[in-house]
């Protein structure tokens, strides 16, 4: 590591990562720093039983050729190296309940999803379509969404509440639960979220669907691949434990192993509550560490990522979003200890091989942070590696038996297939990925108060700017188009945008 670079960077999540690339091809010297044995924040893999799991990427949308996502791969050099797997186009989601004895599917491409929902809704064209549209005009008013640096931003419609919207369409319940049904993409609240963030979570998916083979780590090797290629540098096992901060402006990061780095911009990958703390509050206006330290976290997940016995469970091409009850879509994370889990997403591991037998599948569930806080002072990473003790693999081991006679009921004769179980909680979440009490997507986003977690790339230090998946939408296309919101700030939205356009 050298003493100085035009550009430190934080953590090494995807938002981390698409910042230090384009800053790289733009010629700044960058360093991004990992405090853990895995760069990729969300996009790690883990291996169980010689089966690659996904941490967080279960399925990406918009890579077909020509839509917003492959055209941003394109242009950080990772679209051509990727090996992915397409969902079955007439339902890439299924969505189902325990008490309707049919499944839904959520088609890929516009015409085929209201196609495909009609053949159990063959009176509700007008509201499927009325759906489809919302999205799309949704969608078309975010400029960088549509690779666009200008465009017209209705700022109204961050407050349309999603489960009120979807219900002005139609008067069937079953409609309504099934066009809801994947919002645990984004942990729907029906009391706050809002239809932008659903609409902006569901259309890359409508779009295209893909998985990645053996896993979403690629996505990291390649981003590596091509940050070094620029002359970037990244690091792990460096765990920053203060900004220094002078004259209004950081000048270097302090880490835990006594090593020091100086900069003259520093991008912050990891929580802005954590960076609040590594930079000292008092630098900040009390209004904005109010309103940062008041941020309502998501709520966090229980994972199952089960092994397979040989040639015991088929392959599915497909996610399943299961409810208890079709009453459940917008509440299943208010559960109480006797009716938890209302609700989860099953998703099938992508490997080479096309045998047509399931190596693995992983299972999610929301789960509260709370549930977890007897062991709220333990920590463990493969950098840090402790033990949480007996009463955590009680715990463990309490969830899982529960969860799995629930998944029985959708997919009967399952447990006979299982070689090996293994789980992750909400201290999994933190520990590994970084966010405040293990949340999944950020921090909520509420219809009714759009602008309360509203948190600008750049903030009131001169160099210092924010990214990842808690500064503006989650997941892969979400922070990938933060992280260039992120530079734009630096470099100009309209000059970062045009270069962006140039590779297509």
């Amino acid at each position: 590591m050298k003493k100085h670079y035009d550009v430190i960077i934080i953590g090494s999540g995807l938002g981390g990562l698409v910042s230090s690339i384009i800053l790289a091809k733009e010629g700044y010297s960058v360093c991004v720093l990992e405090k853990n044995n895995q760069y990729g924040g969300n996009l790690q893999t883990f291996v169980r039983d010689k089966t690659i799991f996904d941490t967080g990427i279960h399925y990406i949308g918009g890579l077909g050729e020509g839509q917003n996502l492959n055209r941003y791969f394109k242009y950080l050099g990772i679209m051509n190296g990727l090996k992915l797997k397409k969902l079955d186009e007439d339902g890439h989601d299924i969505i189902s309940f325990g008490d309707v004895d049919k499944e839904f599917p959520h088609a890929q491409g516009y015409d085929n999803f209201v196609n495909q929902l009609l053949i159990f809704f063959p009176q509700e064209k007008e509201a499927i379509t009325k759906y489809c549209e919302a999205i799309i005009a949704t969608c078309d008013s975010f400029p960088l969404y549509n690779l666009k640096s200008e465009g017209v931003y209705d700022t109204d419609i961050l407050s349309i509440n999603a489960k009120e919207l979807i219900e002005g369409l139609t008067d069937n319940k079953i409609l309504q639960a099934v066009l809801a049904g994947s919002n645990f993409l984004y942990a729907g609240d029906g009391a706050k979220s809002p239809f932008y963030v659903h609409s902006l979570a569901v259309n890359t998916y409508i779009q295209s669907a893909w998985r990645c083979i053996n896993g979403g780590s690629q996505i990291t090797k390649l981003l590596l691949k091509e940050l070094k290629k620029h002359g970037g540098a990244v690091f792990k096992y460096k765990e920053v434990v203060q900004l220094v901060t002078e004259n209004n402006a950081v000048t270097a990061a302090k880490m835990k192993d006594g090593t020091t780095v100086s900069g003259n911009y520093f991008i912050s990958n990891i929580d802005p509550k954590t960076t609040l703390k590594l930079v000292g509050e008092e630098h900040f206006r009390k209004a904005f560490v109010n309103r940062i330290s008041s941020l309502e976290g998501t709520v966090s997940a229980f994972s199952l990522h089960i092994v397979f016995k040989p040639r015991t469970f088929k392959y599915l091409n497909r996610n399943h979003y299961h409810f208890n009850t079709s009453s459940d879509v917008w509440n299943s994370q208010d559960y109480t200890e006797e009716t938890w889990p209302k609700s989860y997403m099953a998703s099938v591991n992508a490997s080479k091989k096309e045998d047509g037998w399931a190596e693995g599948m992983t299972f999610l569930t929301y789960m509260k942070f709370s549930d977890v806080s007897p062991w709220i002072e333990t920590f463990n990473t493969v950098a840090d590696e402790n033990d949480r003790g007996e009463s955590y693999l009680s715990f463990k081991t309490r969830k899982t038996n529960r969860f799995l006679e629930i998944i029985e009921l959708k997919f009967p004769g399952i447990k006979d297939c299982i070689r090996s179980v293994h789980t992750s909680t909400p201290l999994s979440y933190r520990d590994y990925i970084g966010g405040y009490n293990g949340n999944m997507y950020g921090y909520v986003k509420d219809a009714g108060n759009p602008m309360k977690n509203f948190i600008p790339s750049k903030t009131k230090l001169d160099n210092l700017y924010l990214t990842g998946q808690s500064i503006n939408m989650h997941g892969v296309l979400g922070v990938t188009i933060g992280g260039v919101a992120t530079c734009s700030e630096i470099l100009g939205k309209e000059y970062l945008v045009n270069k962006i356009n140039e590779y297509q």
